[in-house]
């Protein structure tokens, strides 16, 4: 979302076009007040929470419970207590960030997940030692959600045409994780997405715009 900053998404074209629209029509014709939807990151283009208050006022007014975890291009990103307060103060009750910790749903299932890493970023020196901390936040949402069945959600995905995140697929592996959806794929780059079954996880790319922007259902 860009709605509190000059970094509209439209200039993407093609599908990107009138996407606030698409957003809101799309939730609206499947979600319902009682349903979850989960936004796997890079949720607004602003620099600091309040720069984003916008994008999150909308988000806020969609319909159902919303959980959201962090994007590469989540800057306003900040901590859990501050973000929590943030919402608070301004009246945003329907969103929950997804950090470190995980969501019952039903008494069933346990809404785990974090921003992963991605191989466009190994340049980085600090490489190794973020995706350390990215694989420690999803052991730890994983193990929050105790003997319940794990839904992982991240925002990088852990596979993506002929590369492979070894150490996020290890840890989906150990936990027997059946189901994972992630996003940060677009345009022309959906079409090297991994949608399929690798080492008993199912691995589905749910993007706005690859899914048209209306959420896809997961339960």
């Amino acid at each position: 979302m860009s709605l509190g900053s000059e970094k509209p998404m439209d200039v993407f074209g093609g599908r990107w076009q009138d996407y606030v629209d698409k957003i809101r029509e799309g939730f609206h014709s499947v979600v319902t007040d009682e349903d979850w939807t989960v936004l796997c990151g890079d949720i607004s283009w602003g620099m600091s929470l309040e720069e984003s208050l916008p994008d999150f006022q909308f988000i806020n007014e969609l319909p159902g419970k919303k959980i959201i975890l962090k994007g590469n291009h989540d800057y306003w990103w900040s901590t859990a207590k501050k973000t929590d307060r943030f919402f608070e103060e301004n009246g945003l009750d329907t969103i929950s960030i997804l950090h470190n910790n995980s969501f019952v749903y039903e008494d069933r299932y346990a809404i785990c997940g974090t921003r992963g890493w991605f191989y466009e970023e190994e340049a980085d020196p600090h490489h190794e030692k973020i995706l350390k901390r990215e694989c420690i936040r999803l052991e730890a949402s994983i193990n929050s959600g105790g003997e319940m069945e794990k839904i992982v959600f991240l925002h990088y995905p852990p596979k993506y045409s002929a590369y492979e995140c070894a150490e996020i697929l290890e840890i989906l592996k150990k936990h027997s994780i059946r189901h994972c959806y992630y996003g940060h794929i677009h345009s022309k780059a959906c079409s090297s997405a991994f949608n399929g079954e690798y080492n008993g996880t199912m691995f589905r790319l749910i993007s706005a715009d690859y899914l048209n922007f209306v959420p896809f259902k997961v339960l």
